[in-house]
């Protein structure tokens, strides 16, 4: 049987896989303003989902596996967005850098991510790359067809 990684898997899939861990687990802990803050200056609201600081967690996580020594500005930048207001031509603006610290620093207690001395942003830990890897086989494993459906199709 082969590894898998998180790259093998489908991004979306992955996300809603390792939220729904993360919810699970408890391990990750939600803010009291989880429920009334804006992720951004351009939104108008708070984020209709309820879970979405654990989807947030599991983005910034599976960035960060596939693309080590990122930081909080350059998140800001990946998670930023237009902003219409009335009339005016819409122009790019950051995402809350707020909200990703405080998620990057619930993922460092977790020891998913960290800091490097002698580099800048946060890179994947050994724990967190064997836990990544493993929502990453489970989604995967659920994906793929048993052996009886197989034959099942190959019947009719």
């Amino acid at each position: 049987m082969s590894s898998v990684t998180v790259k093998d898997c489908d991004a979306a899939e992955f996300i809603n896989a390792l939220a729904a861990h993360f919810k699970q687990s408890g391990k990750i802990e939600l803010p009291e303003w989880h429920d009334l803050v804006k992720t951004a200056p351009f939104k108008e609201m708070c984020p209709m989902d309820p879970d979405w600081y654990y989807v947030r967690a599991a983005s910034l996580a599976r960035k960060i596996y596939l693309r080590g020594g990122t930081g909080v500005g350059a998140f800001t930048k990946v998670y930023g967005g237009a902003s219409h207001n009335s009339v005016r031509t819409p122009h790019f603006r950051k995402a809350a850098k707020g909200v990703i610290r405080h998620v990057l620093q619930q993922l460092a207690e977790l020891d998913i991510v960290a800091k490097r001395k002698d580099q800048k942003g946060r890179w994947i830990t050994r724990n967190g790359q064997r836990e990544l890897d493993t929502i990453a086989g489970q989604v995967m494993s659920k994906d793929e067809p048993s052996d009886e459906e197989e034959s099942e199709e190959e019947d009719e």
